[in-house]
């Protein structure tokens, strides 16, 4: 932990604190091999199971953040004390160092960031509405946060040269693709949320497969009533009439297999029409998509 308040010092965001941590950690414990990742986990699991009470903590904070009296009588005392405290003058000599390599690393990540960010606008600019992928739902993280504070200064000049809403949307779209690239977050190809749309619904598939069992049935049903009485037929019947009193015996079985083809031509009737419903519902609604993103196009498909 005073390892941890050192690197952090008055930071309240970010990541860049991980590596000066790992080499205060090292200056402190040599012996113990961690790597930044561990050293971290470490930290956010003390904090979280509340270990040390908060007085601890902040004794732990100030004794490794200082006070500004306090370096200024340290400053003071130093050439007395050189001999007795030479390791700790070596660590307080780590934080310059560790600094100017973090700002260099900080800078570097900030261009690469602002390269994904250039690329990702200029790719949904140029993207069809009905082309974008489908954006992810990102969990809520200090890391993820941090990305999002230095994804919104950058978008400033983006917005300012932006002329309509049109390409304001483009533009805040382009970021959070962007920032779920930069997270590592999974996006799926462009277009295929237009591919999952067109896609056959699974209730359409279970009806058609009763419509198709139902043609089927009639079928035997003629088949039988015709006089076909071969046994997988005459099972076939018998499982249509399958719960009721009827018997294939019986003087007005053929108006009773009338009857049950009656019956199975209106249910695949109503059936039918549930489903055109839909196909013409689904057509007139990417009708109206294509009218609003390319009317051109819409004019050459009909």
């Amino acid at each position: 932990m005073r390892a941890y308040y050192r690197a952090k010092g008055e930071e309240t965001a970010g990541i860049a604190y991980r590596a000066r941590m790992h080499c205060f950690f090292a200056e402190l414990e040599p012996s113990i091999p961690v790597t930044e990742q561990n050293l971290a986990d470490r930290v956010r699991y003390i904090m979280r199971s509340k270990i040390f009470d908060d007085a601890e903590l902040e004794r732990l904070r100030r004794e490794a953040i200082p006070s500004s009296n306090e370096l200024a009588t340290a400053g003071d005392e130093a050439p007395q004390a050189t001999d007795q405290l030479p390791r700790v003058e070596a660590a307080m000599d780590l934080p310059v160092v560790g600094d100017s390599d973090d700002d260099e690393m900080v800078s570097h990540e900030l261009e690469q960031m602002r390269s994904i960010l250039e690329e990702a606008i200029l790719e949904t600019r140029s993207m069809p509405l009905e082309n974008r992928p489908r954006l992810p739902r990102i969990p809520l993280s200090k890391r993820n946060r941090a990305v999002v504070r230095a994804l919104n200064p950058m978008l400033a000049t983006y917005l300012e040269a932006s002329r309509d809403l049109c390409e304001t949307d483009s533009v805040l779209f382009g970021a959070a693709v962007a920032a779920c690239r930069i997270i590592g977050a999974k996006l799926p190809m462009a277009g295929r949320a237009t591919k999952q749309s067109s896609a056959i619904p699974a209730w359409r598939k279970r009806i058609e497969d009763r419509i198709a069992k139902a043609r089927a049935l009639i079928g035997r049903l003629i088949s039988f009533r015709s006089g076909n009485n071969r046994p997988r037929v005459v099972r076939t019947v018998r499982m249509a009439f399958a719960g009721t009193n009827i018997s294939l015996s019986q003087p007005d079985i053929t108006q009773k297999l009338t009857e049950r083809i009656d019956d199975l031509k209106q249910k695949i009737a109503a059936w039918g029409k549930r489903i055109r419903r839909f196909i013409e519902r689904s057509r007139r609604f990417n009708q109206n998509r294509l009218f609003q993103s390319d009317q051109n196009r819409l004019y050459k498909s009909l």
